[in-house]
């Protein structure tokens, strides 16, 4: 077979993307770890539960919802148990479940975290690009989402996508949804 070379536009593209991939989770860490001891993926899985109803979620959707297999999200939720952020139970509709809820303290915790965590974001990411970018961003990050997996929960997720027009007015907007998001 012949190979099909990158053209140098999608080089470039490429080149970006990987970088932007690499160097962004590491980025979002360390300030995180500053603030709180905690990684992005503790973040995120904290995140995840404030957002869901009654801050609880079965373990097998959190894993789907922070991108982890269940042994990986085990071992967090296990260290963030031990920190009173998280409690694990069985499924009060089936005991073979267990669910993941965020406690009182972790909301507390997250909450204040939220602030500055989503300052950083900003400051890394949002305050480079206008409306039309982020558009562009959350355009060309789902279509390459739904290639790698289209049945992820990001692309069900009953958000509208982001129009170059609805992005004009994205500062509010983004920012809204950052503190939903993140």
């Amino acid at each position: 077979m012949a190979a099909h070379w990158l053209t140098s536009d999608e080089r470039r593209a490429w080149l970006a993307l990987y970088a932007l991939t690499s160097l962004l989770p590491s980025h979002l860490d360390a300030h995180l770890f500053r603030e709180a001891r905690i990684t992005l993926f503790d973040y995120h899985v904290l995140a995840m539960l404030s957002e869901a109803d009654g801050a609880t979620l079965p373990m097998s959707e959190l894993a789907g919802r922070s991108t982890a297999s269940l042994s990986r999200l085990s071992h967090v939720v296990k260290k963030l148990e031990g920190r009173g952020w998280v409690t694990r139970l069985p499924s009060s509709s089936d005991g073979r479940v267990t669910t993941a809820s965020l406690t009182a303290a972790g909301l507390e915790m997250l909450t204040g975290l939220a602030v500055s965590h989503v300052a950083q974001v900003r400051s890394t990411v949002f305050d480079a690009l206008d409306g039309k970018d982020v558009a562009d961003l959350e355009r060309v990050g789902r279509k390459i989402l739904h290639r790698m997996d289209s049945a992820h929960w990001i692309l069900a997720d009953g958000d509208a996508p982001v129009t170059a027009e609805a992005a004009g007015a994205a500062g509010a907007s983004v920012q809204g949804r950052a503190q939903q998001d993140l």
